[in-house]
């Protein structure tokens, strides 16, 4: 078997920092084929997916990729820490990985892993530091980040470390493979060009959020894509099939807060501490999404914390829908693949360990079968129903059944 690099992406959209990644990747790697575990069609940041996750496979195919998994939509809009376990735990469970690569502003896996060590393992002194910054009323982040830095007892080489979301997300998928016990090696590539919550485009290599904010001016953002990635998503574009953040359905979301009853906010993963509270009077006193936000944000709860919880009223996320989601191991649901991709989907279908799933409806009616993994399909597909409710036109139902497998000759 060939040396296989494994990669997790939203690609919203797929820009040339992408491609610097993957490119980066496999030089450093010297690997032969590519797996990508990538988002569907809400993201992590509790927003949505610019264009749909058939689009998006197609970029990182032409991208470079051999094989793309979905990530299931459990994962990919939960906190960072369960969206790197979810995703690391494919790429393991797969047995065929041997290395994952993952962008991060300090570009030092062992600056990262100093941290995830400390998270993994949580020796006594830092609990007692952790537990005495909360006590002075500072939010969960920010005590953790000052009592990992009082324990490192490092603060030229480690400062500033915490203050960046690549970072973060690159310990938790450090934290993901201890936990999982995986022998899959992971290396960092700095990352280049425009901070990523830029919402101007300043570089050849802007963030994706800048893209999408610019995204009626064309002549912005066409530099800072590769050819093949700007052609899909002007095509999208021109059939009215772009949903370019959560606004999109703001009447949706403001009409489940107010008939949801304040149990059922509370229900809502990410939910406490009374927040159920807030959000409901928030729903009832606000005519539009931003205000809400702006009601309920706090030092301890943040902009995108809310904006995921929105998202789990809209799709009907409860809290025993993402506990479920710990007790399983996740499908490899197949997105797309090119002529390499259908080798590596061979070799896999060997083992009959992994639950693969090229035709969700032959999945949901075998007889049998996991029922929580039946259940996190359908929750796949019921957020692709709710997505293109955000079309302009268009808006059919039931794709995850009708769009065939992409295939990359």
């Amino acid at each position: 078997m060939n040396k296989v690099l494994g990669i997790v992406a939203e690609y919203n959209p797929l820009h040339n920092g992408h491609v610097y990644h993957i490119q980066e990747s496999k030089r450093l790697t010297d690997s032969d084929l590519t797996i990508c575990v990538m988002s569907g069609n809400f993201t992590q940041r509790g927003e949505t997916a610019i264009i749909d996750k058939w689009s998006r496979t197609k970029m990182a195919l032409k991208a470079g990729a051999d094989l793309v998994i979905e990530l299931p939509l459990l994962y990919s809009i939960s906190s960072a820490e369960n969206f790197a376990y979810g995703s690391m735990h494919i790429l393991d469970k797969l047995g065929i990985v041997d290395v994952v690569s993952f962008g991060s502003e300090v570009g030092d896996v062992e600056i990262l892993d100093a941290f995830a060590d400390i998270l993994y393992r949580e020796p006594k002194e830092y609990v007692s530091l952790l537990n005495h910054e909360l006590a002075k009323g500072v939010s969960y982040p920010k005590a953790q980040e000052r009592a990992v830095l009082m324990y490192l007892n490092d603060i030229r080489k480690y400062a500033n470390v915490l203050s960046n979301p690549n970072n973060i997300l690159g310990i938790e998928y450090l934290k993901a493979l201890k936990r999982l016990k995986s022998p899959i090696m992971p290396i960092t590539i700095k990352r280049e060009g425009d901070a990523y919550d830029s919402t101007k485009i300043l570089s050849d290599f802007p963030s994706s959020r800048a893209i999408r904010k610019s995204i009626q001016k064309t002549q912005l953002y066409r530099n800072c894509m590769p050819d093949f990635a700007f052609e899909i998503l002007n095509d999208q574009m021109k059939h009215g099939k772009i949903v370019p953040d959560i606004t999109r359905f703001e009447k949706e979301i403001m009409y489940r807060l107010r008939t949801m009853l304040t149990e059922e906010i509370a229900n809502l993963p990410d939910v406490s501490e009374g927040l159920e509270n807030n959000i409901k009077s928030a729903s009832n006193a606000c005519n539009n999404l931003l205000d809400l936000i702006s009601f309920v944000k706090s030092k301890r709860y943040t902009r995108t914390r809310i904006q995921r919880i929105l998202l789990y009223a809209l799709l009907g996320i409860t809290k025993q829908d993402m506990q479920n989601s710990y007790k399983v191991s996740p499908y490899i649901r197949v997105l797309g693949v090119n002529e390499n991709g259908k080798k590596i989907l061979s070799i896999l279908s060997t083992n009959p360990k992994l639950n693969i799933i090229t035709s969700p409806k032959q999945f949901l009616d075998q007889r049998g079968g996991n029922r929580i993994l039946k259940n996190l399909l359908l929750k796949d597909i019921q957020a692709t129903n709710i997505y293109t409710l955000g079309y302009e036109y268009d808006s059919t139902s039931n794709l995850d059944f009708t769009t065939p497998l992409v295939v990359e000759e």
